[in-house]
């Protein structure tokens, strides 16, 4: 079985922040915020709302930043993913 998104969704697994900042400092997993990198997972086909079309403009395997508090996060085979709509990603990590 697998997630598949539909409309304007996708579907994305957060990325691990790093656990030592860049001065060497090692922080506690209280201390460290919900990373906001990601994985896209899955795509899905798009959508038609108010007569207008609107194409996906990312694929699987892209990295991408996305809002803080945006989607909803599900657990699927043991795994955490979150499911969110396209607009809430603010843009792709090259």
């Amino acid at each position: 079985m697998r997630i598949k998104p539909l409309g304007e969704r996708v579907v994305i697994k957060m990325l691990e922040s790093e656990e030592t900042t860049k001065s060497g400092i090692v922080l506690p997993g209280s201390a460290k915020e919900k990373p906001q990198v990601a994985e896209i997972v899955a795509v899905g086909p798009g959508a038609i709302v108010e007569g207008k079309e609107i194409k996906m403009e990312v694929k699987v395997g892209d990295k991408v930043l996305i809002s803080k508090y945006a989607g909803t996060e599900v657990k699927f085979d043991g795994q955490e993913y979150t499911i969110l709509k396209q607009s809430d990603i603010l843009a792709v990590v090259e």
